[in-house]
């Protein structure tokens, strides 16, 4: 009894420690939402918003709260939650804390399949785009996780270069093909700079089915990911299928990030950042880190798009330069602990 108590003891405390950090986390994203609905060129004070929410009466605070920042808060919410998801995902099978959907060249291969459709297709909305992101995503994680898995032992620092090679890559057809169609340019550069505004209002209507099958897919998989995380041999032992794992872990990867990256454009770092952060509340158990990823993803994606409406008011920066101004610093403080120096 001594010994199951001392055992105990300690998991009640993890558990409690997560459970608080979770619930601080759902403070954090209700915080954000409030203030994504009532903080833009014209502030709508709480009591206005609450007001406007349950009485659509016409007035211009109704009108900017229903058909612009509720369907924009909505589909930051899907996108965060898509994009903390994927890094978790991403991490997780590539056993590397510095992998996110953006630095292997994931959300450029959904853009390529994305402006593709522009130049040669005329393809102009949300719903003709996710088909083409989505193969752009999938060929782009196959052809990274080969390239850093081939030849000798496949190691994070591998995989961090392959992204960003083909990443190179993927960037020069993207610009050559712009270059050769400018009529596609104009409608491209809005889309490429990743943002929440200017989307159609049925934008989340469109893209939400993959993502709702993404998520629980990912979700789904939070115990065979620790399983895998002991080696593959150890996988095995516990009754998990590696290459099975890999498998759907792609899949739900390619239908969050393209998605995603459908519906408003390239966001960088959302998927490095949010694993992290969890981490430090859930330790590494994949359960639990899927979890907040639902929670953080969106509170960080919101807390950038009402950054971005502060900082050059009356005017916005697109919350995806907001992002990659927070996640940039992140990265490199990865870098230097992880001593990439020495490759």
């Amino acid at each position: 009894m001594t010994q199951t108590a001392a055992v105990a003891g300690p998991a009640r405390a993890r558990t409690r420690r997560r459970m608080t950090g979770l619930l601080i986390g759902l403070a954090a994203l209700a915080v954000a939402v409030v203030l994504s609905i009532a903080v833009g060129s014209r502030f709508i004070g709480p009591a206005e918003v609450w007001r406007v929410l349950w009485n659509d009466d016409g007035s211009p605070s109704a009108v900017i709260v229903h058909q612009l920042r509720l369907p924009r808060t909505a589909l930051a919410i899907g996108v965060g939650a898509a994009l903390g998801l994927a890094g978790t995902l991403m991490q997780a099978l590539t056993r590397n804390p510095l992998a996110e959907p953006g630095l292997l060249g994931v959300n450029l291969g959904a853009s390529t399949g994305v402006v593709i459709a522009i130049a040669f297709l005329g393809v102009g909305s949300a719903t003709g785009y996710v088909w083409f992101a989505f193969l752009g995503a999938a060929l782009t994680s196959a052809i990274v996780f080969a390239l850093g898995g081939s030849g000798r032992a496949a190691t994070p620092e591998r995989q961090v270069l392959a992204g960003v090679s083909f990443t190179a890559v993927l960037g020069a057809i993207v610009w050559a093909v712009l270059v050769t169609r400018r009529d596609a340019f104009d409608k491209y550069r809005h889309w490429d700079v990743g943002s929440l505004s200017d989307r159609e209002t049925d934008t989340l209507v469109q893209v939400a089915p993959f993502l709702v099958v993404g998520i629980l897919l990912a979700l789904a998989l939070g115990g065979r990911l620790n399983a895998l995380g002991m080696g593959d041999e150890s996988a095995t032992a516990l009754g998990a299928h590696p290459g099975r794992i890999r498998v759907l872990g792609i899949v739900a990867i390619t239908l969050l990030c393209g998605a995603a990256t459908a519906a408003c454009g390239p966001l960088w770092f959302i998927g490095l950042a949010v694993p992290y952060i969890a981490r430090m509340f859930t330790g590494a158990d994949h359960r639990w880190i899927l979890v907040y990823a639902l929670v953080l993803g969106p509170t960080l994606l919101l807390v950038s798009d009402v950054a971005g409406r502060v900082l050059v008011s009356p005017a916005e920066l697109p919350v995806g330069v907001v992002t990659a101004f927070l996640g940039a610093p992140l990265f490199i403080a990865l870098c230097r602990r992880r001593k990439l120096r020495l490759l």
